[in-house]
């Protein structure tokens, strides 16, 4: 029996809710330690083994602490694993993925002016991207390993690479959150895969009387440094989702190589500050330079205005006429779109006055961008973009 729609619309809300509150506890955690990390101070008179300490303040409270490069001589009786919030962010993330893309697939993942795809082909691309995504991300650790400018540099093209890939497959929603989740199933495969065994590793020599292998340790830091750095442009897929001027744009692909650029250099600053080092300022000029190339590539005019739209750009009949086709189906008091019980957002575009009070939201999700209709449902034509496009420019704004 299929699912009523106001039962699947909270079930969306809830996996969404449950991923927001896993990946705040994760990233708090990892912001965390990579912070104490770097704060850490070598000096005389530390215990055997100790690589640094640092004092904190929280809470009322004072903490003494201390890193062992390797591990302690003997381990202590009780050991606190960070471990469950990367798994809850991954498992959450991904019963989203089947909740909202999977079961919506010809609404959120196919665009068949893309890629004329069924929704099991969608879906089995999707599984099979983020299993390979890890496989080639872990495969180039490996090869370069020891040599970080150089193999960020090759992680940076792989993940350009892959997101404009996925933009000739997917629609642009589609090809924004399967770049995030890649990038996440990565971040979340190094704690599984890499991480956890080595410090699992660590512990048996320890409790065997033998000596750690000190290379797990340097693997696991190589790791860990990565999800540092990719956080933040995580972040920015899964909400950019939200944002038409980002995913569905001529140059989406392209403004994922901007993100990934504010990611590192704003991770690098507070890095830099944590350590007690000089503050790297240059990094915020970067940044700023470049969220400015992402607004003047999400501006890029998707299709050129003709003579004929310009000269017709104030025909509301038209513009009407295009959105009760193309946009009402939804966008209704009753929307006969089949799992709709509201309309998306509550907005309706059922009279002249409610086309007029959403002229703005028609402009940047329909006819700046390719954002709806969802997987171009309803068939929009370009023709139909640019009147849309002509229309507000002419005369609503």
């Amino acid at each position: 029996m299929e699912l009523d729609p106001i039962l699947w619309d909270w079930l969306s809300f809830a996996v969404r809710w449950l991923h927001v509150i896993a990946a705040v506890a994760w990233i708090g955690s990892s912001f965390y330690f990579i912070a104490l990390d770097l704060s850490l101070k070598k000096h005389d008179g530390l215990p055997d083994g100790v690589g640094g300490d640092t004092w904190q303040v929280h809470g009322g409270g004072f903490y003494h602490m201390q890193k062992y490069l390797v591990a302690p001589a003997a381990m202590p009786e009780q050991l606190t694993w960070f471990k469950w919030e990367s798994y809850a962010t991954w498992l959450s993330g991904f019963a989203m993925l089947a909740v909202v893309y999977y079961a919506g697939a010809e609404l959120y993942l196919i665009d068949t002016g893309v890629m004329a795809l069924e929704p099991w082909q969608a879906i089995g691309l999707s599984v099979l991207a983020l299993a390979l995504g890890w496989a080639v991300y872990d495969g180039l650790c490996r090869a370069f390993v020891g040599r970080d400018p150089l193999a960020f540099a090759i992680l940076f093209g792989f993940f350009i690479a892959l997101t404009w890939g996925f933009t000739l497959v997917f629609s642009g929603r589609g090809a924004f959150v399967h770049a995030g989740a890649v990038i996440a199933t990565i971040m979340t495969a190094n704690v599984f895969m890499i991480i956890i065994p080595g410090q699992k590793k660590i512990v048996a020599a320890l409790l065997a009387g033998g000596s750690p292998d000190p290379a797990l340790g340097a693997r696991a830091k190589q790791r860990s440094t990565h999800n540092n750095y990719l956080t933040l442009p995580v972040i920015f897929l899964m909400l950019s989702v939200h944002y038409p001027l980002a995913f569905a744009t001529r140059w989406n692909w392209l403004i994922v190589a901007f993100v990934l650029v504010i990611g590192v250099v704003v991770r690098h600053f507070f890095n830099n500050l944590h350590a007690g080092r000089s503050k790297p300022w240059w990094t915020w000029a970067v940044a700023a330079a470049a969220f400015a190339a992402i607004v003047w590539l999400s501006t890029y005019p998707p299709h050129a205005a003709s003579d004929e739209t310009a000269a017709a750009a104030l025909d509301f009949e038209a513009v009407r006429e295009i959105v009760e086709v193309r946009c009402a189906l939804c966008h209704a008091a009753e929307p006969s779109w089949e799992g709709f019980a509201t309309a998306p957002r509550d907005v309706r575009l059922e009279s002249d006055g409610e086309i007029r009070a959403h002229a703005r939201e028609i402009y940047l999700q329909a006819a700046r961008s390719h954002a709806m209709p969802p997987g171009n449902i309803t068939d929009l034509s370009a023709a139909e973009r640019r009147q849309l496009a002509a229309w507000f420019e002419a005369g609503v704004r």
